[in-house]
């Protein structure tokens, strides 16, 4: 049933390595289309992963000014482009509305590690005091949403969410929260990452949990697949506009879908590696179903986490089966990962994006790359082509490091 109080999401904008607006990614999204290929940002010899989901021809000019971009770390970029997309889409004017009461939160796993890295080499190659005096904005992450705030001109609840791989989905959801206690009318809400530098390409290689099939970008990331053997790494943004119900129609907003609830949980268990058993994840997604009013029974369709890792993806499979019991081999699950990569901490925030247009469009995402079902992952992956069905709630899924997980429940307008 309808509400005024519902949260609604009225404008997405998207830029990820198979397209830097929203039309481009849901078109390669739902063709299959993997934005995998080599590293060209810097030299990978001697690197375990020599491949990425980087983006193609991307330049923040195009987009913003240019002289406002060159301040701002790639990052921060990224999610201003994605910001100013999602405004359009969404038809706001606003320059008309009460900027203390539009907010914005834009999370990030990493922040800036680019500039970290050369902030340090400069400091060890030349001595104190010949830093960039830039460093410090570019580099903390909450400086996303701060750059957002400034490019758009609004001055309500801004920060950032860092929960590793969670963030985007854990900033979507306090937004979220924030509309419901009645702190602000409209929330920018999203997450944003640039992480493809030797600093972190080297770090997650020497966790080993980065692909190594470096001769096969397009087919290395292969979630749930018995020949899985890490992710692929990705950069990316996505932002959503969240409204009040009674405030988008009274502006004769189109409305996406609306947002069910949301469910967070920690395994307490490991730094890096998932509850094996997939319960606190599981609980997190229990949570999400009950705080949207609805039962497993009611949800159509799973955006999975998905990282192509053995570990992930085996937990995963086990929380969905939790959850499902019996349904869990069949309720159609897709992990976007498989095209665009580990986008880190705006993976949430994409992968809420491309939930949202399944509901919208009734097309679901595939999971590519599947050859080989891995027995320890019985679910119906969607495998290597989108599938239409018409469905009424989806569920997306974002687990981090150190065991932080998210999932929220989207449902159609209809």
């Amino acid at each position: 049933m309808k509400s005024p109080h519902d949260i609604v999401v009225t404008g997405i904008g998207t830029i990820t390595s198979i397209g830097l607006n929203r039309k481009e990614f849901w078109k390669n999204l739902t063709a299959g289309v993997s934005g995998a290929g080599q590293i060209k940002g810097f030299d990978t010899e001697g690197f375990r992963s020599t491949i990425a989901c980087e983006l193609k021809d991307f330049t923040a000019g195009d987009f913003i000014d240019g002289k406002k971009a060159r301040k701002m770390a790639r990052f921060s970029q990224l999610a201003v482009c994605a910001s100013v997309e999602a405004v359009e889409d969404s038809g706001l004017d606003l320059g008309s509305m009460d900027p203390i009461r539009v907010g914005c939160i834009m999370g990030s796993g990493a922040g800036d590690f680019e500039n970290l890295g050369k902030e340090y080499t400069t400091l060890a190659q030349r001595g104190p005091g010949k830093g960039n005096p830039l460093a410090v904005p570019k580099i903390i992450p909450n400086m996303a949403a701060g750059n957002v705030a400034i490019e758009l001109g609004i001055h309500g609840p801004n920060m950032a969410a860092l929960s590793a791989c969670s963030s985007g989905l854990h900033s979507i959801g306090m937004a979220m929260q924030i509309l419901q206690l009645g702190q602000a009318d409209v929330m920018i809400a999203g997450g944003t990452e640039s992480a493809i530098v030797p600093l972190t390409v080297n770090a997650y290689g020497c966790m080993k949990v980065l692909t190594a099939r470096n001769d096969d970008p397009e087919g290395a990331s292969r979630p749930f697949d018995l020949g899985r053997d890490g992710f692929v790494i990705g950069e990316g943004s996505g932002a959503l506009i969240l409204e009040r119900r009674d405030h988008a129609e009274k502006r004769g907003a189109r409305i996406y879908a609306r947002l069910g609830g949301i469910g967070m949980t920690a395994d307490g268990s490991s730094i890096a590696a998932p509850d094996e058993n997939g319960t606190w994840s599981g609980i997190a997604m229990e949570t999400a179903i009950r705080n949207a009013g609805l039962t497993p029974d009611d949800i159509g369709y799973v955006n999975a986490h998905g990282t192509s890792t053995e570990a992930n993806d085996r937990t995963e499979t086990c929380a969905i089966h939790n959850v499902f019991g019996n349904r869990g081999k069949t309720i159609p699950v897709s992990s976007n990962k498989s095209m665009i990569g580990h986008t880190l901490g705006a993976a949430g925030a994409i992968e809420a994006a491309a939930t949202i247009l399944s509901l919208h469009t009734g097309i679901l995402p595939p999971t590519i790359n599947q050859e080989t079902p891995d027995p320890n992952c019985a679910l119906d992956t969607i495998p290597n082509q989108a599938r239409e069905l018409q469905i009424q709630a989806a569920i997306t899924n974002s687990f981090g490091f150190g065991g932080q997980n998210a999932s929220m429940v989207i449902m159609a307008e209809s």
